[in-house]
């Protein structure tokens, strides 16, 4: 099968990453897979084309258009992407082989006027595949299309990659500490996130403040940048404000957030909402606790006071009680960290959601009246 994979951006993100997985997945299984994005830098665009994609490249209207009419399945990703490719496949002829994939619930959905055009969007995709139940309810509601026409497929996670650098790391952590100048007997919390206005970086520096109030043996690692706007340095403006000094890194994007996890004792992150948290996943295949908001689909990952603890969002004294729970008992947080591990390999594999996406493009082939085509193998280039 030829596989069309479309993309708002290529850049580092929780959906950039599930697509580089998906790719992953379905050339391993004989697939050929492009892969197109509208603006940003690209700066994954190395590691598509690394995972087997045919094409990792940034693409105009007519460029979609082209590539959707190699495709025997065109798969949509995020708000931007999935409203021109809807239109840009259909005028392909490709909207019965069409699918949208929900990763967030996008709040500029709740406009009404945006509302209404996602509507009329919205249903030309054969199918719209959504990574939880709260983003298909939110859709439903705010994107207007029907949860009959939804088919929810979780993220997945290979735990191997975390596993490895838990157990790697395990005798050299004051070391790889000492190397981003953290002290080896700090209580390290890690975020790894943009420095986007949802992730809400004000609140959580705020309450790591309030928190180191009472320990001020706290650390805090903050990992990700801000490619389209200057969120990281307000966050840095921020962090001054509140004089945290050195106990404060910011870390910019890295490729080695599975070692960043090994060295760090919880995972954090204060998002005002979120569609599933690929994050969260990953912190939870590290063995780490993790401490995360009560919003949107959050409570569908972490399952609060079993592999994590929950406050309100938008409260930076909640989240400071929660940073103090976790500093002060080792034994919770080696708790909640183990049955975290213990559920992602679960309930949140890789090989399942690869299999899931790939049945909802059969079903939507054979209900366009399509034969299937067989996978091949690895595709010379």
């Amino acid at each position: 099968m030829r596989i069309l994979h479309a993309i708002t951006t290529l850049d580092v993100g929780g959906a950039e990453m599930h697509v580089l997985s998906q790719v992953r997945g379905q050339r391993a299984r004989g697939h050929a897979v492009r892969v197109v994005y509208l603006k940003g830098k690209g700066s994954l665009a190395p590691d598509f084309l690394a995972a087997g994609a045919e094409r990792a490249e940034r693409v105009s209207p007519l460029g979609l258009w082209r590539h959707a009419r190699w495709a025997d399945l065109v798969h949509s990703h995020l708000l931007k992407a999935d409203a021109l490719t809807a239109v840009m496949a259909t005028l392909a002829g490709r909207r019965r082989v069409l699918i949208s994939g929900k990763h967030n619930d996008e709040q500029v959905l709740r406009r009404r006027s945006v509302s209404l055009a996602h509507g009329v969007l919205g249903s030309l995709p054969a199918r719209t595949i959504v990574l939880s139940d709260h983003v298909g309810r939110f859709v439903a509601e705010h994107g207007r299309v029907p949860l009959a026409r939804q088919t929810r497929v979780y993220y997945g996670l290979d735990p191997a990659p975390f596993e490895a650098a838990r157990r790697e790391l395990g005798p050299k952590r004051t070391e790889a500490r000492a190397a981003l100048g953290v002290a080896p007997d700090a209580v390290v919390f890690l975020c790894v996130a943009r420095f986007a206005p949802q992730k809400a970086h004000d609140v959580l520096l705020s309450a790591f403040a309030r928190a180191r109030e009472v320990r001020p043996d706290l650390a805090l690692l903050l990992a990700g940048d801000d490619p389209f706007g200057d969120g990281r340095r307000r966050a840095e403006a921020h962090a001054e404000t509140l004089d945290l000094g050195s106990s404060v890194r910011f870390l910019g994007i890295r490729r080695d957030v599975p070692a960043l996890f090994a060295l760090s004792d919880a995972f954090v992150m204060a998002s005002l909402w979120e569609g599933l948290g690929l994050v969260f996943l990953e912190a939870m295949a590290a063995g780490l606790p993790v401490l995360a908001t009560r919003v949107s689909a959050v409570p569908e990952v972490v399952v609060e006071g079993e592999t994590g603890l929950l406050c309100a969002p938008g409260d930076p004294e909640d989240l400071a009680r929660g940073l103090l729970a976790l500093a002060a008992d080792p034994a919770l947080r080696a708790r909640l960290g183990e049955a975290g591990h213990r559920r992602v390999r679960a309930s949140f594999g890789l090989e399942r959601m690869v299999e899931e996406t790939l049945a909802v493009y059969a079903g939507v082939q054979r209900a366009a009246g399509l034969q299937i085509p067989e996978a091949r193998g690895p595709i010379a280039r």
